[in-house]
């Protein structure tokens, strides 16, 4: 009779052990999923600025034409990305494309005289400062939820319940890793 209810108290530990488990990865799912669309609210900012800053460019510059298509073409692409590892490879590219806008800027005195370009270009400088931050917050709840999906006994859980390592957000490239060089 002892051996029964030992057997049974043992029985309720392990599954409750189980369910917590569980329930910790969903909970922590969750985080990674709401920090990832805090940090897609600021790209869709940034994506809808975009359009205004290529115009406002190309009223100075049309015959950058080729230069202010790709910085279109790099926003599409990421607009359109199908998953979050896509999305993020994607935005790596928007990063790059608007260092190269900027440096396009510098060769136009008139242009970064103007009032309505100073303030797109402010309203996008604030834009990224946000973006940094959700990425740093996003990489943060990756990583725990990464770590939990790693360390043992709760990468037992995370097998049999399909919890997968999720993807952190990296800078694409070395030219991205460059300081970007902005005047007034």
């Amino acid at each position: 009779m002892q051996f029964l209810i030992g057997f049974g108290v043992v029985l309720v530990l392990i599954v409750i052990f189980f369910i917590s488990q569980y329930n910790g990865f969903v909970r922590m799912k969750n985080i990674v999923e709401e920090a990832f669309s805090t940090m897609d609210v600021y790209l869709k900012k940034r994506y809808d600025l975009i359009p205004n800053v290529v115009e406002t460019v190309k009223g100075y510059a049309s015959h950058e034409r080729e230069a202010l298509e790709g910085i279109m073409a790099a926003r599409n692409q990421t607009a359109n990305a199908a998953t979050p590892e896509d999305r993020l490879r994607a935005e790596g590219e928007v990063s790059g494309v608007l260092t190269r806008l900027f440096a396009l800027t510098e060769s136009y005195p008139d242009l970064k005289a103007n009032v309505n370009f100073m303030d797109l270009q402010n309203q996008l400088k604030s834009i990224e400062t946000e973006i940094a931050q959700s990425r740093k917050y996003y990489n943060g709840t990756v990583r725990q939820y990464n770590t939990k999906c790693e360390v043992f006994p709760s990468n037992i859980i995370a097998g049999m319940f399909n919890f997968t390592k999720k993807p952190l957000f990296e800078v694409a490239n070395e030219a991205e890793r460059e300081n970007v060089k902005v005047q007034f």
